[in-house]
């Protein structure tokens, strides 16, 4: 089974070659690893899931793309994953342009490596696929690398006024309904929607001013604790499932963690929501979860129109809202996306967004099993501009 962000379960069989690559991803990584760490001075201390990082995630994508009949053409066709994987050595590591260079040479050098001590014959093409794969990595990650360390971040404004608008007018709605009414069995009932409608104003209050603490150069603060996250997915989807009928599908089993689980929830919440209402009809959303080199994957998948690849990166910035929101075709993006974002960086993690009409859309979480062990890392350095 697949690791890669993609999670579409329809998609062509892959490849002889592919298959062979993905049996050896872990002798891939180990040698990698072993590489990595003799090489280059800041890696050397870094613990493993954060040294990891995202490159699972990316090698999968490799490894899908060298097969003929899958819709990837390369390693970051369709994704944001290499970008995230700069975004995070930025953020978490000591790393210079140069290290985050090299342990991608060291990456190519291991993919190689192992395959021909393995006895994997690759043709052409494929060779040239994965080159084409690791170079078009380096050229991302590097360029958000850059973003982060030049502290470039986007202007953030309280655009709180169409999401926050439904909650607040039910809630005058049912307080107008109380005033009119003597009977004490209607007034509770009442009551309780205006408070349910009240509590959901202050979650979304509370995910803005963490979000805007967020892009000020601040993590948020996470009470981490010891959660099991299949709990949390599973309440996510009996919520979703009472609003919105049997169209949330989960595959999960028990994982445990220290991660914030209120805002894992919201963040997970957040992700089902904009895959409602962005998915095509009729079509299951599909909660996943995976531990990997004891980091978290956590995906949220949806068939239906492709993000444009120009549109990818937006759509987690406030005020920079898709094309489709822009020209009124659509309700904007609001702070869903935005605070996810914050939560899964906060954890010392990443959130990645893989896309295409073949595949369908597929965000994912990708964090440390262990959030403790990064909870000192810097987001961007306040002050910058």
């Amino acid at each position: 089974m697949t690791l890669a962000s993609d999670q579409d379960q329809a998609s062509p069989p892959l490849s002889p070659n592919a298959r062979r690559m993905l049996a050896l991803r872990d002798a891939v990584f180990g040698a990698w690893e072993t590489r990595v760490r003799e090489r280059i001075a800041q890696a050397s201390t870094v613990q493993h899931p954060v040294l990891i990082d995202t490159l699972p995630v990316f090698y999968d994508n490799i490894a899908q793309s060298i097969s003929p009949d899958y819709p990837r053409l390369s390693g970051v066709d369709g994704t944001t994953v290499a970008a995230e994987h700069g975004g995070e050595r930025a953020r978490v590591t000591a790393y210079d342009h140069a290290a985050l260079i090299e342990e991608y040479q060291v990456l190519r050098w291991a993919i190689f490596h192992v395959l021909q001590r393995e006895g994997v014959t690759l043709d052409h093409r494929e060779t040239e696929i994965i080159h084409s794969s690791i170079d078009s990595g380096i050229q991302q990650a590097v360029q958000s690398f850059s973003l982060v360390h030049s502290g470039f971040r986007e202007r953030f404004a309280a655009a709180l006024t169409h999401d926050m608008r439904g909650p607040l007018t039910a809630t005058t709605t049912a307080l107008e309904l109380i005033l009119m009414s003597n009977d004490v069995t209607r007034i509770k009932m009442v009551a309780a929607k205006a408070l349910n409608n009240v509590q959901r104003m202050n979650g979304m209050i509370d995910e803005l001013l963490n979000t805007m603490a967020f892009h000020s150069g601040e993590n948020i603060q996470l009470d981490l604790h010891r959660v099991d996250i299949c709990e949390v997915v599973k309440e996510v989807q009996a919520d979703a499932q009472t609003a919105h009928g049997p169209c949330i599908v989960v595959d999960a089993r028990s994982i445990v963690g220290h991660w914030d689980r209120l805002a894992l929830k919201r963040a997970t919440e957040n992700l089902v929501g904009n895959a409602l209402k962005y998915g095509a009809q009729d079509t299951p959303v599909t909660i996943a979860i995976q531990e990997v080199h004891e980091r978290l994957l956590l995906t949220v998948h949806n068939h239906g129109p492709q993000i444009p690849l120009e549109e990818q990166e937006c759509i987690f910035q406030m005020y920079r809202r898709a094309e489709a929101a822009r020209s009124g075709e659509r309700q904007g993006w609001g702070i869903g996306l935005p605070y996810v974002r914050a939560v899964a960086e906060s954890h010392g993690g990443s959130i990645g967004l893989d896309s295409s009409a073949e595949r369908g859309t597929t965000f994912v979480i990708d964090i440390p099993l262990d959030a403790r062990i990064v909870q000192d890392a810097p987001t961007l350095e306040p002050g910058l501009s």
